[in-house]
């Protein structure tokens, strides 16, 4: 599986606090079928001064200490990118990472606070060349009363990414019940762990992709995983979401990719 939002480099923000800590989530995430993780430290003007060259630099560093440590996990560069009116500007200099070079880069919005002109911002990144991914929008506060800036945000061509944890009821009843009403509607594209330290918000894939499966069907649950993320590492366009199904699976059931087992044993990108 691909990960596409970790925060494994150590000391950046708010994530993985020492190389030790780094090292044991690229195990748990490994011994869980992650094969591909980009690291994507908070890039968040006046709190996380982050950027493109600090975070290669990070990424090398910590490439070589998996070798070290004999890890099997494949690390790209990229960032989670916070909201800022000079967002457009940045990216076009290369002073914020996009995912592995490509027009996609994690894009967070604040929390608690539905910023003012958000969708103007995001018509400009996408008028720019760039698509945005909206990063855990069932996590966002400010969702209960203004899901419909969100369903704007998708039309504009924002992508969804939802957090694994959430999938799992891990954030509670309302990041679930968003998380199902996004599955349903046909408009998540991309799972991820948002994985911050080896005991809190552990990095893995495989709990929220089995209720991805059983809520949507196997294929769905390739695609957000595997299909999608290698795609968007790949600079490559994505085919509109179909529909999705809400037949329920029963355990060890068999898809055109083998089962579930197979699914988190790839180590093919894409």
């Amino acid at each position: 599986m691909i990960d596409l939002h970790s925060h494994i480099l150590p000391g950046l923000d708010d994530g993985s606090s020492s190389l030790a800590e780094s090292l044991e989530m690229a195990r748990l995430a490994a011994a869980d079928g992650t094969t591909h993780m980009v690291c994507t430290p908070h890039v968040m003007p006046g709190v996380y001064e982050n950027g493109t060259t600090n975070i290669a630099q990070a990424v090398e560093a910590l490439v070589r200490e998996l070798a070290c440590a004999s890890i099997p996990l494949v690390l790209y560069v990229g960032a989670d990118v916070h909201v800022s009116p000079d967002l457009p500007d940045r990216l076009k200099l290369g002073k914020v990472p996009t995912l592995n070079g490509s027009r996609y880069f994690l894009f967070e919005p604040p929390h608690h606070v539905l910023p003012p002109r958000l969708e103007d911002l995001a018509s400009r990144l996408v008028g720019a060349g760039y698509i945005p991914i909206l990063t855990h929008p069932e996590r966002l506060t400010w969702i209960k009363s203004n899901y419909d800036v969100v369903e704007r945000l998708n039309a504009l061509g924002c992508l969804i990414q939802l957090t694994a944890d959430s999938v799992v009821g891990a954030f509670g009843r309302t990041a679930l019940y968003y998380s199902e009403k996004l599955l349903d509607e046909g408009r998540v594209d991309i799972i991820a762990s948002d994985a911050h330290g080896p005991s809190r918000r552990r990095p893995g894939l495989s709990q929220a992709v089995v209720a991805i499966a059983n809520r949507c069907g196997e294929d769905e649950a390739y695609n957000m995983a595997v299909k999608r993320p290698g795609a968007i590492l790949q600079n490559q366009l994505l085919a509109p979401i179909g529909k999705v199904s809400t037949k329920k699976l029963y355990a060890g059931s068999a898809s055109r990719f083998g089962g579930l087992g197979r699914l988190f044993k790839s180590g093919s990108l894409g």
